[in-house]
This record gives C-alpha cells, structure tokens and sequence, in this order.
C-alpha cells in the first residue's frame, strides 16, 4: 500500500498508455517547519541566572540565542572576572543583554522564562520572586527533558553516575549505533545534543542532584531510571542527606508508573525510595548479592551475573576477572548499566558480548601511567570520602609503597569512617594531603583513630604535592602506587575537578619525563 499524500502537497493527474490514472506529486514550494523548540523560545523574554565560568551557562545561553529568544544574563561575577566565558560566546554575545555584578529584581519580573545554572541557591531570593510572580522557571535538564523526543535513560546517584552513565551507552551502541552520551560533563552538553538528536535512537543522560531539582518543570520523565546509590553529599546545598535524597528521587518521580525504575539492593537508601514509589511501579534491582525469588532484576553469584525475572533466573556472563580487576564498586555499576540497556531494550545476548570492552571513564581511577616500577592513577572525581575508600580498597593492596596524595574542599561531609580506612591501609609517611577546608577535618579525624605521631605532609597546591610523591617513588627499591583521590571538591584550588584531574595528568608527565 502506497502513502497517504501530505495535506498541502500538490498533485498532476496522468493519464499512461495503458489507460491507468496515476498521481505524480510535484514539489510543493513551502517554507521550512518551524521547529517546536524554536515555537517556543522564538521573542521569548528569558534571563540565564548563572552564567559562570566552567561552561554550563555557556552552552545553555548560546542555545537560547541560536533558538531565537530574547536573552538577559545576570551574573554576580563582574565581567572582568566572566571575561573569558564572555569571549566564547562570539558573535552570540552581541545579541544578548549582561547585568553582571549583581542581580536585579525587575530582570526577574520582566522575563518570562527563568533559566538557573549550577551553583544558584535553591532558596535564593530571586527565584521566590519569580515565583511568585509565576514565571517558567526551568534549567538546562528540565528543558531537555520537555523537547527530547528520545527514549531517555537517566542515571543518577552519589557515586558512579558518570561511569554507569557511559557503560549504558556502550551497551545501547550494540544495537543502537547512533545513541548519544550526554548529561553533567561540558564535553556534550544536554542542550547542544538536543539540537542533534534523530528522535528515535536512547539517549543515555547523567543527572545530578541539581538537575534533577527541577526536572518537574520539564514534565516528562525518563524511559528508564536509574538511581546508582546514595551516599552523604552537597551538604554544602542541602540540609540534610535526606533532602538530598529527595531531590534525586525526581528521577522517577517523573515518570509514568509502567516506565521501570533501577534501584541498588545493595544500598540502605533504597527503602526510602521504593517507599516514595507508587504501588503500581515497575521497579528492579541490581546486588553484589543474590537477589530473593520473588525481586526482579539482576544480581552477581558465585563468579556470574544472573538476570531474574518471573521465569526464574539465568546466567548473563562470568565476572570473576571484572571483579579482581575493577573492584566490587565498579561492579555494581556494571550491573546498574546491563540492567538499564536491557530494560530499554537491549538482549542479554548482545550485552554479554560487549562485556569486555568497556571503555575507560576519564577521571575515574584513571591509570595513567604503568610500568614495571611506577603506578600513576587520577580518580579527580573522587569527591567524597566513600569514593576515595573505594579507590583505597581496590589499590592499596597492589603495593607495599602505597601513596595517597588527597584533600580538597569541604561539602560538610564526614570523614571518620574515612580516617579508619587511611589507618589500614597508608601509613603516614606515604599520605600527602592538599591545603584546604577538607583537609583541615580529616586531620582532626586522623588525629581521633591516632593515625600519626609526628606532623604529616601538608601541601599547599598541587604540583609540590605531585613532586614530593614522586621524589619518594624513586627511594623505593619496590613498585609504587600513586593514587590521586581528593575525597572532597576543588573549588578553592582549582575551576572544578576536570580541572584539577587534567593539572594533575600535566605534572605528572611533565615530571616524569624529566626523570
């Protein structure tokens, strides 16, 4: 059966030899569709709150111009200081108004649209204006989310988001070969990957607790949610862990109840979640453990991993050598990413064949040199006291020159749980720790479990810290481990921790080649 012709198409009857009537369309000359995205922004009075110097608010601004509103940002940076985000934007720049150095009331009541990027306060008096005043208050994943006409994984969680984010994208690749990676990273933006987007082919989005405070105003949630784990983080922002939590439970709290939600088994806050969830929700899980008959999802056992449904279990693929290599924490995100891909689609067939090239996650225990005598790992993204313990646990035992440079800014975290791992497994000598808000309590810690004796290496930035723990690699007659993993934010020492990973990577091979 032939197509329908298109309302508006024009057509020349035709008569062939045979007698047979046969419609011939001609080209119709109409003007190009107007995209819904541009119906919406097109003259649309918007201000970005937060432009900022790490990207975010770049991408975010240059998508609103390139979309046709009429764009403010507001900044309480002065220019001098936003100078070189101002000088991305180009030509972009021409065509928007700045009101840097401070924020201004009547911005917020004139614009109809209120865009806020990362490091805005949630209860920042701006933006209760603006709600009162009922102005669409969105950010970049609440906008993404309203206009993306792509199945939609969404990950979030404390720890491993960025790596499970990427494995689900592997495992979509085997049989998608143009799904797209996109989420918290500045290297493809949400909003930059929208305008490029095929509108059928999974998109695989990473999601921070910022985003997802918001994602309500993008009113559609995700094909599939995964929530990795939570753990105590952004203290800083929020009151307590389980505010926190809360904001990571718009995950699925967006979704309708027959789009399936990943939760870890594995991890206490999951009762919080499954008791948020709607009866009716479709929810599986992933463990370390062997899941009960009657739970549905995916589980590691006697070196394999098992999926489980209704039908009774089956084996998925052998992970014993996974495990050795990459740890128990990266095992459970490779389980949280097998089940995801397989809920969007994907046959546990395909999955277990593309088990065993994973890409390597930038940032994330990072080996960046390896040799007979040297170790170098960059695991920046480490921010939080429970991310450096795993990367401890899954290297220290690799060498009896063990070395931990780490330290950072504080998000108020707790470090005593912390201070009882470094006992185990650093001795003092080899533990050299960065200047900075963080480290200021983790020597408290150190000091309650009475970790050192005499006073330990503190150092005030980085390169001194990289130089003075490769000078002690050359002192041993064994292989050392060097392993970069702060345990806390770099924001009085570095623009963030994609900054201080790549300052990192640069000192080291820059030393090293001197050697």
């Amino acid at each position: 059966m032939g197509s329908i012709p298109t309302e508006g198409a024009k057509f020349t009857l035709i008569i062939s030899s045979n007698r047979t009537l046969r419609l011939k369309k001609k080209a119709a000359k109409s003007k190009p569709s107007i995209s819904v995205v541009d119906k919406f922004l097109k003259d649309k009075k918007s201000l970005v709150m937060g432009f900022g110097l790490l990207g975010g608010g770049l991408a975010t601004t240059k998508w609103l111009v390139k979309h046709g509103a009429k764009i403010t940002v507001t900044d309480l940076k002065n220019k001098k200081q936003l100078e070189p985000t101002i000088k991305e934007l180009g030509h972009f720049a021409k065509k928007i108004k700045f009101v840097l150095g401070k924020h201004q009331k009547k911005d917020f009541i004139k614009n109809d649209l209120i865009i806020v990027n990362p490091a805005v306060p949630k209860e920042s008096s701006f933006l209760v204006l603006a709600k009162k005043h009922q102005k669409d208050i969105q950010n970049e994943a609440s906008l993404f989310f309203r206009f993306c006409k792509n199945p939609i994984i969404a990950i979030t969680g404390t720890r491993g988001k960025t790596t499970t984010t990427t494995w689900t994208h592997h495992f979509l690749k085997a049989q998608h070969p143009k799904a797209v990676l996109t989420g918290n990273s500045s290297d493809n933006p949400m909003l930059n990957a929208l305008d490029k987007l095929d509108g059928k082919s999974p998109v695989s989005v990473e999601l921070s607790s910022w985003h997802l405070e918001m994602l309500p105003a993008g009113k559609k949630g995700p094909s599939v949610a995964i929530i990795t784990n939570i753990y105590p983080d952004h203290l800083n922002r929020y009151r307590n862990i389980k505010e926190y939590a809360q904001a990571k439970a718009n995950i699925f709290l967006t979704q309708t109840p027959t789009r399936p939600l990943v939760l870890n088994a594995d991890n206490e806050w999951t009762k919080f979640f499954l008791k948020l969830a709607p009866k009716n929700k479709k929810v599986y899980l992933f463990s370390l453990k062997r899941l009960p008959k009657n739970t549905k999802g995916l589980f590691y056992y006697r070196n394999f991993i098992y999926f489980q449904n209704e039908s009774g279990s089956q084996k998925v693929a052998n992970a014993k050598k996974f495990l050795e290599e990459k740890g128990e924490h990266n095992l459970s995100n490779l389980l949280s990413a097998i089940l995801g891909a397989h809920l969007a689609g994907i046959p546990l067939n395909l999955l277990a064949k593309k088990f065993s090239s994973l890409p390597q996650v930038p940032f994330r225990q990072e080996i960046i040199h390896k040799n007979k005598k040297l170790i170098v790992i960059n695991d920046t993204t480490a921010t939080t006291p429970e991310a450096c313990i795993a990367a401890v646990n899954r290297f220290a035992k690799q060498s009896l020159n063990f070395i931990l440079i780490s330290g950072g800014t504080d998000k108020k975290l707790n470090f005593s749980g912390w201070a009882r791992v470094i006992k185990k497994s650093v001795r003092p000598a080899n533990l050299f720790l960065l200047n900075g808000s963080a480290t200021q309590k983790i020597v408290k810690e150190l000091k309650k479990v009475r970790y050192f004796k005499n006073n330990l290496s503190l150092y005030p930035n980085l390169k001194t810290a990289v130089k003075a723990a490769l000078e002690k690699t050359l002192l041993s007659k064994q292989k050392s481990v060097i392993l970069f993993s702060p345990a806390g934010t770099s924001f009085e020492l570095f623009k963030n921790e994609f900054d201080r990973g790549r300052q990192f990577n640069q000192f080291i091979k820059s030393s090293l080649r001197r050697r």
